[in-house]
């Protein structure tokens, strides 16, 4: 009988398996946003900051990074789904967002632009953005502030590269989006685009995890923590 029953707690026990207990980590990425996730055309490997600094944090919690590649706009709610147990993608954190899940502590401190066409000599910031067509991210802060101004056309699209075409082609006039990222994208095509007056938010990109995640939260801001006091994410940024 004794045996029988350390039989039956063995099973009830495989079955309870938690995020903390676990070899490898699910990380749900959006994998288009230079440089913070992005895949190198030459490796087809997923390259940028926030996948250097998930795996390094990985690496200091004893797991293996698996990163899952999936659009932003449906990020959160497959993390609620539990497809994946994490989620970094140049994500800030919001009251809004904190409704649905935890985030970390901060680890990187952003900011909305505007880029428009290099040939353009009209829009010189916000004021110069009433009336126009402004292409931004489905489900970003760049969605949401732009939306908030008045008398313009706001067009969403899957990924910001698709905004930075069109914006090139001139179906739109201007794109509203992550300081970092923006610059990133100009700098491969500098003949194209420009950004126009200055960072206009002020963002911090958080790694989230769903709200029962309690332990995995304190172990990745205790990694964290450890990244900042060894000088690992300020060289992080340099890179």
């Amino acid at each position: 009988m004794i045996k029988f029953l350390c039989f039956i707690l063995t099973i009830i026990l495989s079955g309870c398996t938690t995020v903390e207990n676990t070899k490898i980590l699910k990380i749900g990425t959006d994998a288009t946003y230079p440089p913070f996730e992005t895949v190198d055309v030459t490796t087809s490997k997923l390259v940028g900051f926030d996948i250097d600094l998930m795996t390094e944090i990985c690496k200091r919690l004893g797991k293996e990074p698996e990163f899952i590649v999936v659009p932003f706009d449906g990020i959160i709610s497959g993390l609620k789904q539990k497809k994946y147990d994490a989620v970094i993608s140049a994500m800030t954190i919001t009251d809004e967002r904190k409704k649905e899940v935890s985030f970390s502590k901060p680890y990187y401190l952003a900011g909305q632009s505007i880029a428009v066409r290099k040939a353009d000599k009209n829009i010189y910031g916000i004021e110069e953005l009433k009336g126009k067509k402004i292409g931004v991210q489905l489900g970003t802060t760049g969605e949401m502030q732009a939306k908030s101004i008045k008398n313009t056309k706001v067009i969403s699209y899957d990924n910001i590269s698709a905004a930075f075409i069109d914006l090139e082609n001139e179906r739109i006039d201007a794109v509203i989006n992550d300081m970092a990222t923006t610059r990133a994208i100009i700098t491969k095509k500098s003949d194209a685009f420009k950004i126009v007056g200055d960072v206009f938010t002020k963002e911090y990109y958080g790694i989230a995890v769903r709200k029962k995640d309690g332990e995995l939260l304190a172990m990745i801001n205790s990694a964290l923590t450890e990244l900042e006091k060894s000088g690992y994410l300020k060289n992080l940024k340099t890179k």
